[in-house]
């Protein structure tokens, strides 16, 4: 779990820096200005938040179920010797 985290912050920092080197040339995209001007570029946000969202719960609903079968797996290998 540790592993994960501090992979999952890793790559939250990589984005973030990237996320600089591109507000050089966001100016220049017309779609995002009329996203902007109309005020839909929030629900674009939202929606990209509410599916990371939905990914980061995924990952560590799977990840108490892999250690909780892990974990069994050890008490039957432990029980059998």
């Amino acid at each position: 779990m540790k592993k994960f985290i501090s992979s999952l912050l890793s790559l939250i920092l990589a984005l973030a820096s990237l996320s600089a080197y591109a507000q050089t040339g966001a100016t220049d995209v017309p779609m995002a200005d009329g996203l902007r001007a109309e005020g839909k570029i929030y629900v674009v946000v939202a929606i990209i938040l509410i599916v990371l969202a939905g990914l980061i719960t995924y990952l560590f609903t799977m990840d108490r179920k892999v250690k909780k079968l892990k974990n069994l797996l050890a008490d039957k290998n432990h029980r059998t010797k």
